[in-house]
């Protein structure tokens, strides 16, 4: 029996050409071929957005999105800075958390999970001199706790308006949504994405990365010996590499994002997300499962659902599991009550059919 495509949010489904990257022989990684083959990915990543290699520069790192998230915060926060988090889901959340475990003065803005951000607030926030100073907001473009896409563009102006600094976790949307790295300066807006390759960009788990000014990179702070970005960028500009990466993970990104840019890149691979989640969610809707999120604020890489009536979530995933799909439950208090699906990865409109089918027979049998 074949293996069930995955249907949640990373890691993904791997297309022929990535599994059998992985397959390349075992390499030194201090060797020039490895620096070949991290080299090639530090530039194709930069060219996922079309970013100028003398104003952002792609920090590669092994470990999770978390990891690259952990970096970003850790580095790119200094020393007497303030940092606000925008939360409205299980990741946001995490990265207060973070920024309280390194020291790094942190305050809230919270919503509640799959809420709006409330910009207006955020803009009176920056605005207000009676309170510490906000140097750096952090935000997640894509919160997976619901699927809600935040919208970062907006929050990246707001910040620049301001001159305050915008940290994004871009884990879940890095290649497959629009992110307008041009929304700020070295002075205010955006100026770090963290990454990674397992989701959007359709490589395997091993490999996180944050694309990030280098202006900001330049003041960067120590408080990690891992977690360095400043440190590893440093090595990696000079052809080396602190610490052992995940080399054959490394394999696998770089042929990932080869694949990527010869299917057209980031606006071919949004609208092949959207198409297929547009295809489940009428399916779901003909069988009378409502979707937790309006279409209007949720991403293309993946959607929440009601559970259906009379089914619980472990009924549903294992049902499906049997049928060759692997669905993602809701988290915290969202878990008796919504589902999710991600169509990341090599994943087909025949394969969403099949899906939709599958689920219609389990709601058959009610």
């Amino acid at each position: 029996m074949s293996a069930p495509l995955l249907l949640n949010p990373g890691p993904v489904t791997l297309s022929a050409r990535v599994r059998a990257a992985l397959a390349q022989p075992d390499l030194c990684h201090r060797e020039p071929e490895f620096f070949a083959l991290q080299d090639e990915i530090r530039t194709r990543l930069l060219g996922v957005y079309g970013l100028s290699n003398t104003e952002w520069v792609a920090v590669l790192l092994g470990g999770s999105g978390t990891a690259a998230v952990e970096a970003m915060v850790a580095s790119l926060v200094p020393t007497n800075s303030r940092l606000l988090v925008l939360e409205n889901g299980v990741y946001g959340e995490r990265i207060h958390h973070i920024a309280e475990i390194y020291g790094v003065a942190v305050e809230a803005q919270h919503h509640e999970w799959g809420a709006a951000l409330d910009l207006a607030a955020l803009d009176a926030r920056l605005a207000d001199a009676t309170q510490p100073g906000i140097t750096h907001v952090a935000v997640i473009h894509h919160e997976t706790t619901t699927g809600r896409l935040n919208p970062l563009a907006e929050i990246s102006r707001i910040c620049a308006g301001h001159g305050v600094a915008l940290l994004a976790d871009t884990v879940s949307s890095f290649g497959g949504e629009v992110i307008d790295f041009s929304a700020g300066s070295n002075t205010g807006g955006l100026v770090a994405a963290a990454g990674t390759a397992n989701k959007c960009l359709h490589g395997v788990p091993g490999v996180a990365f944050v694309v990030v000014r280098r202006a900001a990179l330049a003041q960067a702070t120590v408080r990690s010996l891992y977690f360095d970005l400043k440190n590893w960028c440093d090595k990696q500009d000079a052809q080396g590499t602190p610490y052992t990466p995940p080399v054959h993970a490394f394999y696998g990104l770089c042929e990932a994002l080869r694949e990527f840019a010869e299917a057209g890149g980031v606006a071919a691979r949004h609208a092949r997300y959207r198409a297929l989640a547009d295809q489940v969610a009428a399916g779901c809707a003909h069988l009378g499962i409502r979707e937790y999120l309006p279409r209007s604020a949720a991403s293309a890489v993946l959607r929440s659902y009601h559970l259906p009536d009379g089914i619980g979530y472990d009924a549903l995933h294992d049902a499906l599991k049997r049928a060759g799909f692997v669905i993602y439950a809701g988290q915290g208090g969202l878990a008796k009550h919504i589902f999710r699906i991600s169509t990341m990865g090599a994943l087909t409109a025949a394969d969403m059919e099949r899906l939709v089918q599958a689920m219609a027979a389990l709601v058959a049998q009610r």
